[in-house]
């Protein structure tokens, strides 16, 4: 259903807004920038930003919680297309590379901002963050894999919740990896690259 025209335009201006401070908080750092600079950034009155965003933190948290949905309903798709449980995980592990790679650049800014002390605004976000990414490793991704120990698809050696945990913690590990050296550490291009680490493991017969 096609929204009325006017809150089309409302859309469309929160969306500069929230692009105007992703471009100021990257070059500047969240603590350097004001409300002001977003303003002028993104073309709008600062009456017109406070009109969408109560102040500067509430900006920030938007877009990072935007990020976080975007991340988890693009990953819960991923997951549920196909039928078999290692199609599942192998949708997975590309789609969460495709996602680092379409979001670097927030990406980079949430860690930066995150590491530091000061930034009071993190204890709080990330809570949300946590509890959103706890749900997603609850109900969608250890779902996979306990749907494939039930098919015979695989051997029950772990929790599934723990078997999920240890999927997202090496997809993780190659990701910060490509993000520090990219060169040097590219993201697999074949999922199973990852995934054999976990499904074939070290020890030899």
């Amino acid at each position: 259903m096609k929204l009325p025209r006017r809150e089309r335009e409302k859309l469309r201006q929160r969306k500069e807004m929230l692009a105007g401070a992703l471009d100021v908080f990257l070059e500047k750092g969240y603590h350097n920038v004001s409300m002001q600079e977003i303003a002028a950034k993104a073309e709008f009155a600062i009456g017109t930003l406070y009109k969408f965003f109560k102040n500067k933190e509430d900006l920030y948290k938007t877009l990072v919680l935007e990020m976080s949905d975007g991340f988890n309903e693009a990953l819960t798709k991923a997951i549920e297309e196909p039928d078999d449980e290692v199609e599942k995980l192998r949708n997975y592990v590309r789609a969460k590379g495709e996602l680092f790679r379409a979001n670097v650049s927030m990406i980079r800014l949430y860690f930066a901002e995150s590491r530091g002390a000061s930034f009071n605004v993190m204890a709080g976000l990330d809570s949300v963050i946590r509890e959103r990414y706890d749900h997603f490793m609850q109900a969608t991704l250890a779902s996979v894999f306990e749907s494939g120990v039930r098919r015979k698809r695989f051997k029950k050696i772990a929790d599934p919740y723990h078997l999920a945990i240890a999927l997202d913690s090496l997809t993780n590990a190659f990701l910060f990896l490509w993000l520090n050296a990219p060169e040097r550490h590219p993201y697999p291009e074949d999922p199973d690259t990852i995934l054999d680490i976990l499904f074939k493991g070290l020890v030899g017969p």
